[in-house]
């Protein structure tokens, strides 16, 4: 009896081993030697006055800045997305010169961006430091809601979400009183029914930060706006400040488009009522003339901080724009000082363009370069490095680590994905910051294997974005392709050409504003020959692609085997 069953026990595992697929292999890797990135903005040719710094102060992608100041130092925080790593962390001792020392969201069980589009997810963080803590509270859109982080160390490591599930609404922030009270400030829907589309409130509420748990009495602190007549929309991002016994409300209004603004309010008790400035906006672009030089848009969202030297300071979003409204870097993070006004803080007077070039706080040391961050440089990646630069990022969380600086030292080892770029999971694609309206971006590679097809890649979002490519044809033999999305639902093939190959070969993405051009060198004795010039650019543009990013650039990497074997 006992035999019997043992036969049929392996009858049964031989009968299904029988069935079930063997798991492809995975694909051989692709070798990228070095990324380099150059730079050459019109705006930023005119050298720098002694003393003095050049906005933006992040360019490129870094929206929704917070700062706080601790120990003699300034930490800023950006929103992400659904990027990973997520939340950058930067530190700076003079607020102009900046370095990126970590994230908050650094490790895959933290949160899953997985189905969401670029545009979801990390929504505005605020930093905080308090009794040797530091704080960032932010919102996980559509992926978790509202929740805390906490570090003793900004570099960290960052605790996991303390989540606040009874809190709705985006946007949050902390403010801690003199009294010991901590209080948690965020965008919500208004009381009752919204009277129109973008009407929001400010809500205020104590928190137990021992527990991370709201407590007490919710109250709104703004229903509409500094102007409830003029039905204002999308008022966000609060941040309470308190100086010389007023409580100081600031918060963006208008949307992040062009008629972003900043307006403040004051009240002698924290919860109010609340006095909106007769100035207001303290900070807005909106009505200088579309067809000035070098455009700044977009302005508002900003957090203020308080120098050494007594001066207050702005960090906020803006975006440079080409032809009017097309900005392909994204929503950039500014810094402009604070002129406090009979009481008030004045960010901006009224129809004053936002400077590329200021003077810098007075405790400013060293010479006024801020590249990588700002300005015209060229920045080249070797990878040589054990771990990836923090300017590298990924497209959602990775579920597997298929980016490797060890196994081929001095090069980086992307192992292709199945995923195409127009996933809403994680595909095989590192991208860094487009920065300049003018740019080039160049890579060496390792000659892809057969069902592999990788390159360089332009990214806006899962539905906007360019491909250069390279295919193995066999032998020595390769077609270099330019695919691209345009919101269209369809991945179009734009160009294509069949060359000869070395083991190894050259890709290249230039941009000037509107016209991108891709170019590639295989090695053959040719040099650099253009696939494709005159490449319509607003495709990466955030105004064109919808949401809140700016454009990638960076290796990719597709595992096409389950393409071909169809």
């Amino acid at each position: 009896m006992m035999l019997t069953r043992l036969l049929l026990a392996t009858m049964i595992l031989l009968s299904a081993a029988a069935t079930t697929p063997l798991r492809a292999a995975p694909a051989p890797p692709v070798h990228f030697d070095w990324f380099e990135y150059a730079g050459r903005d019109v705006a930023f040719e005119t050298p720098l006055p002694p003393g003095h710094y050049r906005n933006p102060i992040l360019a490129g992608f870094h929206a929704d800045p917070s700062i706080t100041s601790a120990n003699g130092r300034f930490y800023l925080v950006n929103s992400s997305f659904t990027y990973f790593p997520g939340i950058p962390v930067f530190e700076s001792v003079d607020l102009v010169h900046w370095k990126q020392i970590g994230n908050v969201i650094d490790r895959p069980t933290q949160l899953d961006f997985d189905g969401l589009s670029v545009s979801r997810g990390i929504f505005a963080p605020a930093i905080s430091y308090h009794d040797g803590l530091f704080h960032v509270v932010t919102t996980a859109v559509d992926s978790g809601g509202n929740f805390i982080a906490t570090a003793s160390d900004p570099a960290g490591p960052w605790s996991d979400p303390h989540w606040l599930p009874g809190v709705q609404g985006i946007d949050p922030s902390l403010f801690f009183d003199d009294d010991g009270r901590v209080y948690l400030l965020n965008n919500d829907v208004p009381p009752g029914l919204p009277r129109y589309e973008g009407h929001r409130a400010i809500w205020m509420q104590q928190i137990d930060m021992d527990n991370y748990a709201p407590m007490g009495p919710r109250k709104v602190l703004i229903d509409g706006g500094v102007e409830p007549a003029k039905n204002p929309i999308w008022i966000e991002g609060p941040h309470l400040y308190k100086r010389e016994g007023w409580y100081y409300l600031s918060d963006a209004e208008g949307g992040t488009g062009p008629q972003h603004s900043q307006v403040v309010l004051r009240s002698r008790d924290v919860w109010g009522p609340y006095v909106p400035y007769a100035g207001n906006p303290i900070l807005t672009q909106r009505d200088l003339p579309e067809d000035r030089p070098l455009p700044i848009t977009n302005a508002g969202h900003a957090d203020l901080v308080e120098g050494p030297d007594g001066s207050w300071w702005a960090v906020f979003l803006a975006s440079r724009n080409y032809a009017k409204r097309h900005y392909n870097t994204g929503r950039e993070t500014y810094l402009l000082p604070v002129r406090w006004r009979d009481g008030w803080p004045v960010i901006l007077p009224a129809n004053q363009t936002i400077p590329y070039a200021l003077k810098a706080p007075s405790w400013m040391q060293g010479d006024a370069s801020q590249a990588p961050f700002t300005g015209n440089f060229v920045d080249r990646d070797e990878f040589d490095a054990p771990t990836l630069r923090s300017g590298w990022l990924r497209v959602r969380v990775p579920k597997q680590p298929w980016a490797d600086l060890r196994e081929h030292p001095g090069a980086l080892t992307v192992h292709p994905l199945a995923e195409d770029l127009d996933t809403l999971r994680n595909p095989a694609f590192l991208g860094r910051r487009q920065q300049h309206l003018r740019f080039e971006a160049s890579t060496a590679m390792s000659r892809p294997a057969a069902g592999v097809a990788a390159g360089l890649a332009a990214f806006q979002s899962e539905a906007y974005w360019y491909f250069l490519g390279v295919r193995r044809l066999g032998a020595d033999r390769v077609t270099v392709f330019l695919e691209g999305r345009d919101g269209g639902g369809v991945t179009r093939l734009l160009a294509t050409r069949d060359v000869f190959a070395s083991a190894s070969l050259r890709l290249k993405i230039t941009g000037d504003e509107a016209r991108y051009a891709f170019a590639f060198d295989s090695g053959d004795g040719h040099g650099w020959r253009t696939l494709a010039g005159e490449v319509d650019g607003t495709v990466l543009s955030t105004d064109r692609a919808g949401g809140f990013v700016g454009a990638l650039l960076g290796p990719f990497a597709r595992d096409e085997r389950a393409l071909r074997s169809k």
